[in-house]
């Protein structure tokens, strides 16, 4: 089963459109082990499926194509397999809760036992709809700014990320970094492993890469409040920005938080924030990049697609008025690589 592959005859090569990118950080328990205890947050993780067949009806349904940043842990079929996989070289992080690598020990055998650490169907179903493409959120959720890991350690995590796709016939061309932990100083390696493209942090201090122990509760209380009222502004960008060399930066512009009971009354300035942010993509021909993790959507899952459908409502006006685009990250590379005469290297 091979990654869909991104159309090039239906895309408008030349000329600059606004573009939604949406990219989906696909990593189960994997990717919060070290954050939310598993009994606090099992409704989510066990929703998770459920979630992922009805977003991939929403994307079939509106035409929507996105990016899939897979953790390879979730390739492997069985617990035999894993083990038979990983990469010599791995991270040593300072503070040991962080490893992925010492919570193998305590899953299941394969993916009907333990479906919060396997993950094989829903990556061949995702992999099925069109439109959708498989990234990489690196082999092991792999934090690229903690101490004890180095660039060495994350060569060889994507090594083994890009081996265990290749068994599904995937090539890994896009990147999101757990965390959103973006090292620069690692890009060389992403290039030389193929990767064309990786999800950046948007441009205001408050979204900057910091390690854990760096975290304030002042900028997460930011970064809420943006969430419903402009502070960072638009967080929308041009095409040309994307740059001239692989692999290329392609800024999230907003994570679609879950919905809170405790903030229900503020869903219409939400909604309200990205709509109008839409729009200004729309009008001005800009990128939009929208991310969340469908564990997000694990509970509360009416209400969170709910706002999800509105929101692609609202795409979909965009799209009639002003003939905004929806493109996976993979096809905005392509895209843009195609126009700035980039060979792929």
């Amino acid at each position: 089963m091979r990654n869909s592959r991104p159309s090039l005859d239906n895309m408008n090569l030349q000329k600059q459109q606004g573009a939604l990118v949406i990219s989906l950080d696909l990593e189960s328990h994997w990717g919060v082990h070290d954050r939310i205890p598993l009994g606090n947050y099992r409704q989510n993780l066990l929703g998770e499926r459920q979630v992922i067949s009805r977003l991939l009806e929403l994307f079939r349904e509106y035409n929507i194509h996105t990016t899939w940043a897979t953790v390879g842990f979730l390739f492997a079929e069985t617990r035999a397999e894993l083990l038979s996989v990983l990469p010599t070289k791995r991270p040593m992080y300072v503070n040991r809760g962080l490893s992925t690598y010492d919570q193998i020990k305590d899953i299941g055998n394969n993916e009907s036992e333990d479906p919060l650490h396997f993950a094989a169907s829903v990556i061949r179903l995702i992999a099925a709809t069109p439109h959708q493409e498989i990234g990489t959120h690196t082999f092991s959720h792999f934090y690229c700014l903690e101490k004890g890991q180095d660039s060495e350690m994350f060569r060889a995590d994507l090594e083994a990320a890009a081996a265990i796709a290749d068994k599904y016939k995937l090539s890994l061309e896009s990147l999101v970094f757990p965390r959103n932990q973006q090292n620069i100083s690692y890009l060389s390696i992403c290039r030389e492993l193929g990767i064309k493209a990786y999800r950046g942090n948007e441009r205001s201090w408050i979204y900057q890469a910091k390690r854990k122990e760096n975290e304030t509760y002042f900028r997460r209380s930011i970064r809420l409040l943006d969430a419903y009222i402009r502070i960072s502004g638009h967080n929308c960008y041009a095409q040309d920005e994307l740059g001239s060399s692989l692999p290329l930066n392609i800024p999230s512009s907003r994570f679609l938080r879950p919905f809170s009971k405790k903030l229900k009354v503020l869903e219409p300035l939400r909604l309200r924030r990205i709509r109008a942010d839409l729009r200004y993509a729309a009008k001005k021909k800009l990128i939009y990049h929208l991310w969340w993790h469908p564990h997000n959507f694990g509970a509360n899952t009416n209400e969170n697609l709910t706002m999800l459908k509105a929101i692609l409502d609202h795409f979909a006006l965009m799209r009639d008025e002003y003939g905004m685009e929806s493109l996976n990250m993979k096809e905005l590379s392509q895209k843009h690589m195609y126009r700035c005469g980039m060979n792929g290297h």
